[in-house]
């Protein structure tokens, strides 16, 4: 679907410059009460017409219904039937948006429009691995002493391939080992935060055989996991959209997880002939009650997000609107306060379980090893690609 199309308005087509100009703006303050000018609201509606990625049906919608908040208030247009699918989508949109003041719909749009134009920044220094080398599925900044980790893959839904399981525990590594970094987050850019395991990962099969490549991936998935067990620094989960697999998984080994109202948390293994992993199967009985875990792990049900605040594995939910702007700018505040003190309280609370967790990512990888060689898996995946061939 064109962008036009769907937004409405020429302004809302954009790429994005450099995250330098978006410092200037000034708008992220300590205090976060900074208002935006209708100059700051024009120049990011004119940088968003240097867009280069297509952010997203979602991403595009919540733009075209900020502009409309901003520019014309609370929504007053009559609702467009509901076969006309592209309208009622953006009124949809808009009127979600309730009684949020043109003021604040403003600074929303100006802060969305930022933060895209972070997505398509080039990395700073912070953002290149040890040897010198880009990562290819990522992006890394640290500033403000946060470590922010992109999932950036947002036209695939930020799905993981196996050099992305790679590059994060990179990441994190650095992350660890950097004196600027307090705190680190894990967040996507796009619709999505993660769709979970790209599953192509099961169709390159090496000449030896699919047995190599399952042995290969859990050995790959076990390093995975244990980056986030060991991590010594805070870690944070902001999860921005749908959430999906493995990126559910690992929650359990975070220690905040903020959510956007939107976000969802999926993890179907059954409907896949595979079983959990990321230590769910330790963390999420604990976490959410044996039963619950049941449901999620092995029924396959969907949480929202504030069904997964509910249960334990969400923090605080957020609205939409202003996910981006009320985390971002906690976090802040949390990057001020003393490393040292941050690492030691956390090694007082997650070093006990370090040993259990470990030994459950061993045995989680090895069911999930021969779970990869089923039959139920194979023809799963297979469904999968079958569907996939007829769309």
């Amino acid at each position: 679907m064109a962008a036009s199309r769907l937004l409405g308005h020429s302004s809302l087509w954009l790429p994005i410059s450099r995250w330098s100009r978006v410092a200037a703006l000034g708008l992220h303050t300590a205090g976060g009460r900074m208002q935006a000018s209708q100059q700051d609201f024009e120049k990011a509606q004119n940088d968003l017409k240097t867009l280069k990625k297509d952010p997203g049906n979602d991403v595009k919608l919540k733009l075209y219904a900020l502009f409309k908040q901003a520019t014309q208030g609370s929504c007053n247009a009559p609702k467009p039937g509901m076969l006309d699918f592209v309208n009622k989508a953006k009124w949809d949109a808009w009127n979600s948006l309730g009684s949020l003041s043109k003021d604040e719909a403003k600074k929303s749009y100006v802060e969305l429009v930022n933060g895209l134009i972070l997505s398509e920044a080039p990395a700073k220094d912070t953002a290149s691995l040890s040897t010198g080398q880009k990562y290819d599925t990522l992006q890394v900044i640290t500033e403000d002493n946060i470590t922010k980790i992109f999932l950036n893959r947002p036209e695939k839904k930020n799905a993981i391939t196996l050099q992305m399981y790679k590059e994060i525990g990179l990441a994190l590594d650095e992350a660890a080992k950097d004196d600027n970094t307090v705190i680190t987050v894990l967040t996507g850019h796009g619709d999505y935060f993660c769709s979970g395991n790209d599953l192509n990962n099961f169709t390159n099969i090496p000449p030896e055989g699919k047995e190599k490549m399952a042995s290969d991936s859990a050995v790959i998935l076990e390093a995975f996991v244990s980056k986030f067990i060991d991590f010594p620094k805070p870690l944070i989960a902001v999860i921005n959209g749908p959430a999906v697999g493995i990126s559910v998984t690992i929650l359990g080994l975070f220690d905040i997880v903020y959510a956007t109202d939107r976000a969802t948390f999926h993890t179907p293994f059954s409907q896949l002939g595979q079983s959990p992993e990321g230590c769910s199967s330790y963390t999420f009985p604990r976490v959410m009650g044996l039963s619950k875990a049941v449901e999620v792990l092995l029924f396959n049900k969907l949480l929202t997000a504030h069904e997964a605040c509910k249960l334990g594995l969400v923090t605080e939910v957020f609205p939409d609107a202003t996910f981006q702007k009320e985390v971002w700018g906690r976090l802040r505040s949390y990057g001020e306060l003393p490393k040292n003190s941050l690492v030691f309280s956390k090694q007082l609370i997650r070093d006990t379980e370090k040993e259990k967790l470990h030994a459950v990512n061993v045995q989680e990888c090895e069911r999930l090893k021969e779970r990869w060689l089923s039959d139920d898996c194979m023809n799963a995946i297979i469904s999968f690609f079958q569907k996939k061939a007829k769309l």
